[in-house]
C-alpha cells in the first residue's frame, strides 16, 4: 500500500461506524492526520473524535476550530454523516422529509461551507461527499433520502465551478448495498433479492468504499472534480 507521507488533515463526519468508520481507518492508514466528528461513541484508533450534530452550524464551527487547534487547518472533507427515516410519500410527515434533508443535505453544505474557508486560504482541498445509488436509482419509501441524495451531485458539480480554479475538488461519492448493521438486519429472503439486482451478485464492503474516498483525496485524482464515482457492482450502471 503506498503511504500518503503528506500527513495531510482529513475530518470525516460521522466516522463512528459503519462506511465513515471505514473512511476514517483507511486514511489513517495512508497516513493523514485524521479527525472525525461524531454525536456518540469514538473514532477507530489514531484519529481524534470531536462532537458535532451536522445540523448545527455553531457545533462545526467548534469542530473544526478544535481539529485544527489539535491537528492544523482541514485539508480533505468527506461528508458521510447521514440519516433515514423511510415510508410511503402518502404516510411521510414533513418532520420526516426536512429532518433527513437537513441532515443530508443541510449538513454537507454546513460542514463544506466551513472547510472551504481553509482550503481557499491553502489553495488546495478535496471535497467528497457520501451519496448513494439510491440519488440516481431511486427508491421507493425513500423520497427524502433520495432527494438528499441526489442532490449532493449538483452541490459538488456547482462547487467546481465555483473553486476548481483554486486546486480544489469535489465529487460524489455513491456507494449501492454494502455490508453494514443496516444490511446486517435484513432478514435473508431480502438480502437474496437484492443480491439478485447486483450484476456482482454481492454486498460490497465499507472497505471498498474507503479505498475510492482515499483515491479521491489522493494527488492522483487532481485533474477529477464534479464526478459520481460509483461503488455498487453495477446495479446503478453508470447513473
Amino acid at each position: 500500500m503506498s503511504i500518503d507521507s503528506t500527513g495531510r488533515v482529513v475530518l470525516v463526519t460521522g466516522g463512528n461506524r459503519g462506511i465513515g468508520r471505514a473512511i476514517a481507518e483507511r486514511f489513517v492508514q495512508e497516513g493523514y492526520r485524521v479527525a472525525v466528528t461524531a454525536r456518540s461513541g469514538e473514532g477507530p484508533e489514531g484519529t481524534l473524535t470531536v462532537r458535532a450534530d451536522v445540523t448545527d452550524s455553531a457545533a462545526i464551527d467548534a469542530a473544526f476550530t478544535e481539529v485544527e487547534r489539535q491537528l492544523g487547518p482541514v485539508e480533505v472533507v468527506v461528508a458521510n454523516a447521514g440519516i433515514t427515516k423511510d415510508t410511503l410519500l402518502l404516510r411521510m410527515s414533513e418532520d420526516d422529509f426536512d429532518s433527513v434533508v437537513a441532515t443530508n443535505l443541510g449538513g454537507s453544505f454546513r460542514v463544506v461551507k466551513r472547510a472551504s474557508k481553509g482550503m481557499l486560504k491553502a489553495r488546495f482541498g478535496r471535497v467528497i461527499l457520501i451519496s448513494s445509488v439510491v440519488g440516481l436509482y431511486g427508491s421507493a419509501g425513500q423520497v427524502n433520502y433520495a432527494s438528499s441524495k441526489s442532490a449532493l451531485v449538483g452541490f459538488a458539480r456547482s462547487l467546481t465551478r465555483e473553486l476548481g480554479a483554486r486546486n480544489i475538488t469535489a465529487n460524489v461519492v455513491a456507494p449501492g448495498f454494502i455490508e453494514t448493521d443496516m444490511t446486517a438486519e435484513l432478514d435473508e429472503s431480502t438480502q437474496a433479492e437484492y443480491r439478485k439486482a447486483i450484476p456482482a451478485g454481492r454486498y460490497g464492503s465499507a472497505a471498498e468504499v474507503a479505498a475510492a474516498v482515499t483515491w479521491l483525496a489522493s494527488d492522483d485524482s487532481a485533474y477529477i472534480s464534479g464526478a459520481v464515482i460509483p461503488v455498487d457492482g453495477g446495479l446503478g450502471m453508470g447513473h
